[in-house]
């Protein structure tokens, strides 16, 4: 049929064509940045402001928030559009709104970074508004902590604000919702409408007039919680039908007291707040995509200004969990000491341990804004810290497992004064002064009673360097105690600049502080510990018993005397480390935050 269609081949249809050579995609870095262009992932490695400038996100321009695909425009779009250019002056304005009942995590970090990111890489601003509809499980520590953590990371709200401010503007619209027969008060139980197909509402058609009179009573008090709520007439994109807009709570709220007992939901508070604030770009993750519709469809019923709502993926990271629940639980178990625990990834367990903030806005940078969920190695983090501690953290020397070393033929009757550059690539940036002495101490593991081949440090016959002294020391004599154990070495010293090069250099202290070290490993032994077919006994049946070793006399020198809580410092040849708040006058505390090197094991 199709020779009978066409007709025999031609020499033409004969002739072999060459393909066109396929262009071949640039390798992605093991630490690849992305951007969102046009919904797809880009692959360029560039800072944040970079990738958030301009036309780096195929975003709207304020004012042109019809322009966005999906955006719902009635008649009364572009005189609300005039009415917003007018009050903003064109001006970019997002929003940062975190439910102030717990502490922040690494994908809040994200969430920071991209928010007050855009608004700072095109001359806008952003709110801090904390989502505050939840009278029985907000406190005012988590207030505090939250904007400590968005500040800690270098960024200023240009206001802070509260669901709870607009308490009563929400009220009025509620009013005017059921006026205009777009909601209705319904005594459906919660168990009856939870699920994607909860039976319809028999009160779905009740006159406005008395739905009026029933919210008024609700607000009242005179139904319990649970015997009344506020329905909303929609459906939205998974299908939930008539999503609640405000339900009862006697529960007196932390700023408008006992003045309320009932308190507007996400889905009624969160598109109406953006309205008041005049928010331009609504970012949030894609998980609140399903409430993209009721958001354009609140405004629009209103008929108040509506920004416009993107969707991106979440960070997350393996091995750890971040869920409030589940942290409450680890806090409970005493698997953990609280939400600041160095082995937790919530921001202020990564500033306890010591992790830069410059470090989590590069980690962000990297990941970049995708529209798809990152999961992400921890390492991956730990990298981002060692780059950024590397130029941040002065040089100091610290023995975790001490091993005395008397030097017999110490070269002057009193302890000199050595000079230690505080970046030895960089000695223009200092230098720290620690004593030396005919007593020095060195890390066990650097002495061997015999030399295994390949093995460069102490051992009989084998010299070693000390490192910033100057001199070589040789083993003359080894003390044991009873069980054998090495507990001393006497030695010999000779200068370097005579004595023969040794095989290596190793770190020392003389005359030190005697501290605690707290070293730090994966508190999971499974990437994913949530996930019941890698872990089926739960997340607290998957706790790493080595995720913590505290070393309690530790010896470090003493130019480390005078650092405050959160104060780096690169320990030679050991890792990063930051002085915890529990350090007190006397016996000084660190955390370790890296290791100087990624460990094989854990990529």
């Amino acid at each position: 049929q199709v020779l009978h269609l066409l007709g025999p081949k031609t020499e033409a249809d004969l002739e072999k064509k060459t393909k066109a050579a396929k262009a071949r995609p640039a390798p992605l870095e093991k630490q690849k940045a992305a951007v969102v262009e046009n919904g797809e992932v880009g692959t360029e490695t560039r800072s944040l402001l970079e990738q958030l400038r301009g036309e780096a996100l195929k975003f709207h321009k304020p004012g042109e928030n019809y322009k966005t695909e999906g955006y719902v425009v009635t008649p009364n779009t572009m005189a609300l559009l005039k009415q917003h250019l007018a009050i903003t002056g064109g001006q970019v304005r997002t929003r940062f709104p975190p439910e102030p009942n717990g502490i922040l995590h690494i994908g809040h970090a994200k969430a920071i970074n991209f928010n007050f990111g855009y608004a700072k890489a095109n001359g806008g601003v952003c709110f801090l508004r904390y989502d505050d509809t939840n009278p029985e499980k907000e406190e005012e520590k988590y207030f505090t902590a939250i904007r400590e953590m968005v500040e800690w990371l270098g960024y200023q709200p240009y206001a802070v604000t509260h669901a709870s401010d607009y308490f009563d503007q929400l009220y009025t619209w509620a009013l005017e919702l059921i006026h205009r027969g777009q909601a209705y008060v319904c005594h459906q139980k919660v168990e009856e409408i939870k699920g994607h197909n909860p039976p319809p509402s028999p009160w779905r058609d009740r006159p406005a007039e008395e739905s009026l009179l029933l919210f008024e009573d609700m607000r009242k008090g005179k139904f319990g919680e649970g015997e009344a709520t506020l329905r909303m007439k929609l459906v939205m994109e998974d299908g939930k039908m008539d999503p609640v807009a405000y339900r009862v709570k006697f529960t007196p709220h932390h700023r408008t007291g006992d003045k309320w007992c009932i308190y507007p939901t996400y889905d009624y508070t969160h598109c109406l707040c953006d309205s008041i604030e005049h928010i331009t770009h609504s970012l949030c993750t894609k998980e609140f995509q399903a409430r993209r519709s009721s958001y354009f469809w609140l405004c629009n019923t209103l008929d108040v200004y509506c920004p416009v709502q993107w969707e991106y993926g979440r960070l997350n990271l393996l091995y750890t969990v971040v869920s409030k629940r589940k942290i409450i639980r680890l806090v409970e178990t005493g698997a953990v000491r609280d939400w600041d625990d160095p082995r937790l990834f919530t921001l202020t367990a990564l500033r306890r341990r010591g992790f830069p903030p410059e470090a989590i806005n590069n980690f962000c940078a990297r990941v970049g804004v995708t529209v798809a969920q990152a999961t992400m190695e921890p390492h991956l983090l730990e990298a981002c810290a060692r780059e950024v501690l590397n130029e941040q953290a002065p040089r100091a020397m610290a023995v975790l497992e001490p091993l005395k070393v008397t030097i017999t033929n110490f070269p002057a009757p009193k302890a000199l004064e050595v000079l230690v550059p505080n970046f030895p690539a960089d000695e223009s940036r200092g230098f720290h002064k620690v004593p030396f002495q005919p007593t020095v101490y060195i890390e066990e593991t650097d002495f061997r009673e015999e030399a295994d081949k390949g093995y460069k440090r102490l051992a009989p016959g084998q010299p070693v360097g000390l490192r910033h002294a100057g001199y070589v020391i040789a083993v003359q004599n080894i003390i044991k105690d009873a069980s054998g154990r090495v507990i001393e070495l006497e030695v010999t010293c000779t200068k370097s600049d005579v004595a023969e090069k040794p095989k290596a250099f190793i770190h020392w202290v003389s005359e030190p502080l005697v501290c605690e070290v707290r070293l730090y490993e994966r508190l999971f032994l499974h990437k994913n510990p949530e996930d019941p077919s890698e872990v089926p006994g739960g997340f607290l049946s998957d706790l790493n018993p080595d995720s913590l070793r505290v070393v309690h006399n530790a010896l470090v020198d003493s130019s480390v005397l005078s650092a405050r809580p959160f104060d780096k410092f690169q320990f030679e040849r050991l890792g990063y480390f930051s002085v915890d708040p529990d350090s007190a006058e006397g016996k000084m505390v660190f955390n370790r935050t890296v290791t100087l090197k990624e460990d094989p094991g854990k990529a």
